[in-house]
């Protein structure tokens, strides 16, 4: 007895779910973080950074770490805020490793683990804090939204925030 169109397509269909879902393949970890962040258009500017920074190797190392990523509108503003191009400040090496660097914390810190009102160390070697708002205050008074929190990674974790943050001068 031939078996009907219908039931083929629905187990085919069925079948292409379960294995778009993962289906038995549960023990992949998430991606490191500069591909986290390749991933998600909303980073394209800190990627871009990354990049000329020569920081890639550095992001994407064993780890743990924790990245406070700067979303591309917090990096309009800076650019705007400082009066330089993009193509600017990409050029300047020495300043995008200071402020990138700022961005991230040894170890995996999620949000629920922020130290609050406790200077943080960056990587940079300068530090900033957290109120209990989720609110960064940099080095020079400047504050930062933390806008989305725990995106986990397989070398540590990234939490979108709403400005760049700067050490202090």
């Amino acid at each position: 007895m031939p078996i009907p169109r219908r039931s083929l397509l629905l187990a085919g269909a069925t079948a292409g779910l379960l294995t778009a879902c993962g289906g038995g393949d549960d023990d992949h970890a998430p991606p490191n973080i500069v591909a986290t962040a390749q991933a998600t258009p909303n980073l394209s500017i800190l990627v871009e950074a990354v990049v000329a920074a020569g920081l890639v190797d550095a992001l994407s190392a064993p780890g743990p770490l924790t990245v406070f990523a700067p979303t591309n509108a917090a990096f309009a503003a800076l650019l705007t805020e400082l009066g330089v191009t993009k193509e600017a400040l990409l050029a300047d090496k020495s300043l995008l490793t200071a402020v990138l660097t700022y961005h991230v914390v040894s170890g995996r810190v999620l949000k629920d683990q922020v130290p609050v009102n406790t200077p943080i160390a960056t990587l940079q070697g300068a530090s900033f804090t957290v109120g209990g708002d989720l609110r960064i205050t940099d080095g020079r008074g400047r504050q930062a939204a933390i806008v989305a929190t725990d995106i986990l990674c397989s070398n540590g974790v990234v939490h979108l925030i709403d400005r760049v943050i700067l050490p202090p001068a």
